[in-house]
């Protein structure tokens, strides 16, 4: 698979796809993904001419918003919009709008995110904070919210806006959640996929329904369409789960241990606390150290080799796997063709990525 180095940020991450499933003697998938970014290149394009005009003036706030959307990032969450939308009347402006917005919402969180969990990089570069000040940051996620409101307004979707204020409400109950339980040795999956059905598969869900009625979709196409964003978006996280532990930071462009750091149980660590309760003093001292700091280099070594010998982290990519069959199940009732197929690409290539 070939991208020129010139490539907008999601092509790149198409092309990354590819090569590490060629790399893994996946060839085919490898291939369907090189079709996949043929099909969808101008729409994404289109998508980032849009976000590159997003422009409130010079202020700090608004140049920390600018900050983080200058560096990119995967825009999954808009590409779900555009192959909903293609598997009806197309990826017209309501869509664009709709796409805009999605990835406006998420941008917002990454900058509250930051903030709470006092993070220092975000996609390989300092994060907002760092160079704007906290409360630049939260007032810059703030206005991206606004934007994201005013896209869907402007997208005239029906019911689309009272959809979006019910999914960030939904989204701010999960976080809730996560913050009760922030620095806690929770074992609970109940409370686990709680925050993650809320924090990112919500949106994944918001995506896929918008996409499908901004393409003039049916309600049995549309619901279809945000069942398979909900197990896209459990498929996602699990991966991100598994990746704090054992990814590569050149290409994740964070930190590892940076969820355990920021005194976050994620299925990885619930997994292994069951079967081997002695890990859970490992991590009540990582817990109790300095909040940001990785841990001590015998800690971090202890948890990986519990989590190994747990079936942890083993646990977590099946589980990865599993929401991806349970995804392109869910398009079985869709009309077959080159968007149906397209959605189950993605879902297969959500499980091999390694960023």
């Amino acid at each position: 698979m070939t991208i020129a180095a010139t490539a907008l940020p999601s092509e790149r991450v198409l092309a990354q796809l590819g090569d590490t499933c060629s790399g893994r003697g996946l060839h085919d998938l490898a291939a369907r993904l090189h079709d996949l970014h043929a099909w969808i290149a101008d729409d994404l394009r289109d998508l980032e001419a849009d976000l590159a005009r997003l422009d409130g003036g010079a202020s700090i706030v608004h140049r920390s918003a600018r900050h983080l959307l200058d560096l990119g990032g995967k825009h999954l969450r808009p590409m779900c919009v555009a192959l909903a939308a293609k598997l009806g009347g197309g990826f017209g402006d309501a869509a664009r709008e709709l796409a805009v917005a999605v990835e406006l919402i998420h941008s917002a969180t990454l900058l509250h995110d930051d903030v709470v969990d006092l993070g220092d990089t975000r996609r390989g570069a300092p994060a907002a904070r760092t160079i704007y000040g906290n409360a630049a940051s939260i007032f810059a996620g703030d206005w991206l919210l606004v934007q994201a409101l005013q896209a869907v307004q402007r997208a005239g979707v029906p019911g689309m806006l009272d959809r979006t204020l019910a999914t960030i409400d939904e989204m701010i109950r999960a976080e809730a959640v996560q913050l009760e339980n922030r620095g806690r040795i929770n074992g609970d999956r109940r409370d686990y996929f709680h925050v993650v059905e809320g924090k990112t598969a919500a949106l994944f869900r918001w995506a896929m329904f918008g996409g499908g009625s901004a393409g003039g979709l049916d309600d049995r196409a549309c619901s279809a369409l945000e069942r398979f964003g909900l197990h896209l978006g459990i498929a996602f996280q699990t991966v991100d789960d598994a990746l704090d532990f054992d990814g590569d930071t050149a290409v994740t462009g964070k930190a590892l241990f940076t969820d355990l750091r920021e005194g976050k149980m994620t299925y990885p660590l619930i997994v292994a606390v069951a079967r081997e309760p002695g890990l859970v003093p490992v991590l009540e001292q990582i817990l109790a150290g300095p909040e940001g700091e990785p841990p001590p280099e015998p800690l971090r070594r202890r948890v990986v080799d519990a989590l190994r010998s747990s079936g942890g982290l083993e646990q977590c990519r099946a589980l990865a796997r599993q929401h991806a069959a349970e995804a392109i199940a869910c398009l079985s009732s869709l009309p077959a063709g080159r968007g149906r197929d397209a959605l189950a690409t993605v879902a297969e290539a959500t499980v091999q990525r390694e960023s």
